[in-house]
C-alpha cells in the first residue's frame, strides 16, 4: 500500500487547486443571489456597528469623567446610552438575517453540488467505475458537500466581516492617531500573512494526507461491508479487521500529525495577538503620558484593542478552517473534472429502435492502457429480428462486443449503426433504453420487487408488472412473499436466490419490451429447477426481438438462428449449430466437444 505523499503535487499545483476551490464554491454562490446578498447585507450592518460601539464607549467616558452636578454632558451620556443599546439591538438582527440568509444559501449550494457532482459520477465511464472504491467516492462527495457548510459559515459569517472590522478600526484610530492607525494596520497585515503562510503551508498538506487516507478508511470499510458473505464464507473476520486496522493506524498518524500541526500553528497565532496587544496598549499609554489622550480616547483604545483581539484570534481560528474545508473539497473538485471517456458528441439526438437491425462496419478498438487491439476491421451484420449467440475462448472479444454496442467505451475506428442510425451521433441514455440486458449475475437495488422489475419502465402500472412478473416465471415466488410486490430485496438483491434474482431481470426486461436483448449466459450458475423457469422465460423474452446471445455453455445456443464464433478480437466461424459443427477443425466444433467431455 503506498503512502500518499503531499510533495507528488508541485506546490504551485496544489495553491492553484485552493484557489479553485474557492472560486468554485463562490460562483455557486452566485447562483443564488437573494440569500447571499442578505447574508452580506446583515453581515456587514452588524461589523459597521461593532465598529462604532467602541467610539460611543469612549465618548461616553468622557462624558462621565466629570461629576454629573458639574458636568454638561449629561444629555449626551444619556444619548450616547441609548446609541449603544441600538447598536446592540441592531447587531443582533444584522446577524440574524445574516444567519437565516446563509442557511437558505448554503443548503441550496449543498443541494446542487450533491446533485450536479452525482450527475457526473454516473456519467464516468464503466472502467473508472470498476477502478475506484465506491465507498470512497461516497466519501469524497459526502465530505466535500460538508465542507461547503463550513466554508460559507467562515468566510461569509467570520472572514469578511472580520476583515472589514479589522480596516475599518484602523481608519478610525488612524483618524483620531495616524501614528496609532499605522501600527495596527502593519501589525494587523502582519498578522494575517503569518496566519496565511502557517496554515497554506504548514497545515495544508500533512490535511491533505490525512484526507486521503480517510478517503481509504471509507473505501476499506464499504468493501468489506459489501462483501460480508465472502467473509463469512472463509471466516475471514479476524483477517478483515486487521486489514481495517492497519488502514485506520495510518489515518491516525497522519491525522495526529495535522491535527499537531494545527496546534502549532494556533499558539503561534495567540503569541502575535499577546503582542499586538501590548504594543498597542503601551502606545496608548505613551499617547496619555504624551497629553495626546485623555480617559475617553484611551478607553475607546482599550476597547477597541479588545474587540480587535478577540476578532483577530478567530481570524487565525478561521483560517485554519478556511484550509481544511478546501482540502476537504479538492478531492470534490478533481472528481468533478474527471471528464467522462465516453461523451454525446454536440447536437446528439434522441433515438428510438424500430427493428432491431445492427452493423459494425469496420470496428477498430483497444482498451486504454493495452497494447493489443480487441477488434481490428470487424465487420458483422445482425439482421432485425435475427437470435444470434456469441461464443469463443475468453478474452476473444465477446463481451466487447456487447459493450461497444451499447456504447460503454469509444471505438478507435469504424463505426456501430442500429437501425441505420450511427450511434455515437445519438444520445447515450436513449440508445442504452433501447437495448434490454440480462446479465449473467443480475444486480437490484435495495428497494422493493416493485421498483426493481419496474426500474425499466418508471411509469409501468401495478398491473403491467406483474404482467411482466408472470412471464419472467416471477409472480409465483414474489406472491409467496409476505410483503409480495413492496418486499425490499436487500442491497444487491442479497435476499433473493441466484434464480430468483434471474427473474426479476428477465421481467425488467420484459417491462423495456426493446427491440433488442442481450443475454449474458443468464442459466450459468443456476440449479436445474431454477435454470428449467429461467430457460422458459427466456424462450418467451426473445420472440419478436433482435438477441444477442453470450454463451459460456454452448447447449443454449444450439437452436438459435447463428453463432459467430470469436477468436482474438476476429469473428473466425459463422453459422449455424447444424453448420459449424461439421465442420472437422472449427474451433466451434473443438469447444463443443470439449464441453460434451466434461459433462
Amino acid at each position: 500500500m503506498n503512502t500518499p505523499s503531499s510533495g507528488a503535487q508541485p506546490a504551485a499545483r496544489r495553491q492553484n487547486l485552493f484557489v479553485d476551490v474557492l472560486k468554485f464554491v463562490m460562483r455557486r454562490w452566485l447562483d443564488f443571489p437573494v440569500p447571499l446578498w442578505i447574508t452580506v447585507a446583515g453581515v456587514t450592518f452588524a461589523t459597521l456597528l461593532d465598529v462604532l460601539m467602541p467610539v460611543l464607549a469612549g465618548r461616553l467616558v468622557s462624558d462621565v469623567a466629570v461629576p454629573a452636578a458639574q458636568s454638561s454632558r449629561t444629555h449626551d451620556a444619556v444619548w450616547m446610552l441609548f446609541a449603544m443599546a441600538a447598536c446592540g439591538v441592531g447587531g443582533v438582527l444584522g446577524r440574524r438575517a445574516a444567519y437565516l440568509g446563509i442557511t437558505h444559501l448554503t443548503t441550496r449550494v449543498m443541494q446542487k453540488i450533491a446533485t450536479q457532482a452525482f450527475a457526473h459520477v454516473q456519467r464516468l465511464s464503466t472502467d473508472w467505475h470498476a477502478n475506484t472504491f465506491a465507498g470512497s467516492t461516497v466519501r469524497r462527495l459526502t465530505r466535500g458537500m460538508w465542507a461547503v457548510d463550513m466554508l460559507d459559515d467562515t468566510l461569509l459569517l467570520m472572514l469578511i466581516p472580520e476583515v472589514c472590522l479589522l480596516i475599518l478600526t484602523t481608519l478610525v484610530l488612524a483618524w483620531h492617531w495616524v501614528f496609532m492607525g499605522v501600527v495596527l494596520g502593519v501589525l494587523s497585515v502582519l498578522f494575517i500573512a503569518l496566519s496565511c503562510t502557517l496554515t497554506l503551508r504548514y497545515v495544508a498538506p500533512s490535511a491533505r494526507d490525512a484526507n486521503q487516507w480517510d478517503s481509504k478508511v471509507g473505501a476499506a470499510l464499504a468493501d468489506a461491508i459489501t462483501c460480508n458473505p465472502v467473509v463469512k464464507t472463509f471466516g475471514a473476520e479476524t483477517r478483515e479487521e486487521s486489514r481495517l486496522a492497519q488502514i485506520v493506524d495510518k489515518w491516525r498518524t497522519y491525522t495526529i500529525h495535522t491535527w499537531t500541526r494545527g496546534t502549532d500553528s494556533a499558539g503561534l497565532q495567540n503569541l502575535m495577538v499577546t503582542i499586538m496587544r501590548l504594543v498597542l496598549a503601551g502606545a496608548a499609554v505613551w499617547l496619555w503620558l504624551k497629553g495626546l489622550a485623555g480617559p475617553g480616547e484611551v478607553a475607546y483604545v482599550l476597547t477597541m484593542m479588545f474587540l480587535v483581539q478577540g476578532y483577530l484570534r478567530d481570524i487565525g481560528q478561521q483560517v485554519s478552517v478556511v484550509q481544511r474545508s478546501v482540502n476537504e473539497m479538492e478531492e470534490l473538485l478533481v472528481l468533478w473534472r474527471t471528464p467522462p471517456s465516453v461523451q454525446d458528441v454536440p447536437g446528439a439526438i434522441p433515438f428510438k429502435a424500430q427493428a432491431g437491425d445492427i452493423r459494425f462496419e469496420h470496428v477498430d478498438f483497444q482498451y486504454a492502457g493495452q497494447k493489443k487491439q480487441i477488434f481490428s476491421d470487424l465487420n458483422v451484420h445482425i439482421q432485425a429480428g435475427s437470435r444470434v449467440g456469441l461464443v469463443g475462448p475468453s478474452g476473444s472479444g465477446k463481451s466487447t462486443f456487447t459493450k461497444l454496442l451499447q456504447r460503454l467505451y469509444t471505438l478507435n475506428g469504424g463505426r456501430i449503426v442500429v437501425d441505420g442510425v450511427d450511434i455515437a451521433s445519438v444520445q447515450q441514455s436513449a440508445l442504452r433504453a433501447e437495448i434490454a440486458l440480462v446479465p449473467q449475475e443480475p444486480i437490484l437495488f435495495h428497494r422493493s420487487l416493485a421498483e426493481n422489475i419496474a426500474y425499466a419502465r418508471p411509469n409501468a402500472t401495478q398491473a403491467e408488472i406483474e404482467e411482466a412478473a408472470r412471464l419472467a416465471n416471477a409472480s409465483e415466488f414474489i406472491n409467496r412473499l409476505p410483503d409480495g410486490y413492496e418486499t425490499l430485496v436487500g442491497e444487491r438483491g442479497v435476499k433473493l436466490s441466484g434464480g430468483e434474482r434471474q427473474r426479476v431481470a428477465i421481467a425488467r426486461a420484459f417491462l423495456a419490451n426493446t427491440a433488442i436483448l442481450v443475454m449474458d449466459e443468464a442459466t450459468a450458475s443456476l440449479d436445474s429447477q431454477s435454470e428449467s423457469l429461467v430457460q422458459e422465460a427466456m424462450q418467451r423474452l426473445m420472440v419478436g426481438r433482435t438477441v444477442i446471445v453470450i454463451a459460456h455453455r454452448l447447449a443454449t445456443v444450439v437452436d438459435l438462428d447463428r453463432i459467430l464464433v470469436f477468436a482474438h478480437g476476429q469473428v473466425v466461424e459463422d453459422g449455424a449449430h447444424t453448420t459449424l459443427i461439421q465442420k472437422p477443425n472449427g474451433l466451434y466444433r473443438r469447444l463443443y466437444e470439449l464441453q460434451s467431455l466434461d459433462a
